[in-house]
């Protein structure tokens, strides 16, 4: 499975984002895919997850309430919506298939993507 990670930027505090995920490969559109993001000098960490059903959604506490995790099986990508950004969510973001929600044992990951939100 290859994963195509865009959308990233640069936008202010209060802003909005949507990063894309292209998936290609070999049943993709069946596995449960994520969002981590890895900030500077700190560790990469687990955002949201979606199952390929697109069903119960999972989100990292930070996010709660202001980032959307969907994704549409027919075009094998998923999306994040990112709403009422922070500059702490600036960050290096990657998306990855083939795992569980909050755990960091996913089969594939792709490139990241550079998140960055200004005061």
């Amino acid at each position: 499975v290859q994963l195509q990670a865009s959308g990233g930027g640069l936008v202010q505090a209060g802003g909005s984002l949507r990063l894309s995920c292209a998936a290609s490969g070999r049943a993709s559109s069946f596995y449960t895919m994520g969002w981590f993001r890895q900030a500077p000098g700190k560790e990469r960490e687990f955002v949201a997850a979606i199952k390929w059903s697109g069903g119960s959604p999972s989100y990292a506490d930070s996010v709660k309430g202001r980032f959307t995790i969907s994704r549409d099986n027919a075009k094998n990508t998923v999306y994040l919506q990112m709403n009422s950004l922070k500059p702490e969510d600036t960050a290096v973001y990657y998306c990855a298939a083939g795992g569980a929600p909050y755990s960091d044992r996913w089969g594939y990951w792709g490139q990241g993507t550079q998140v960055t939100v200004s005061s």
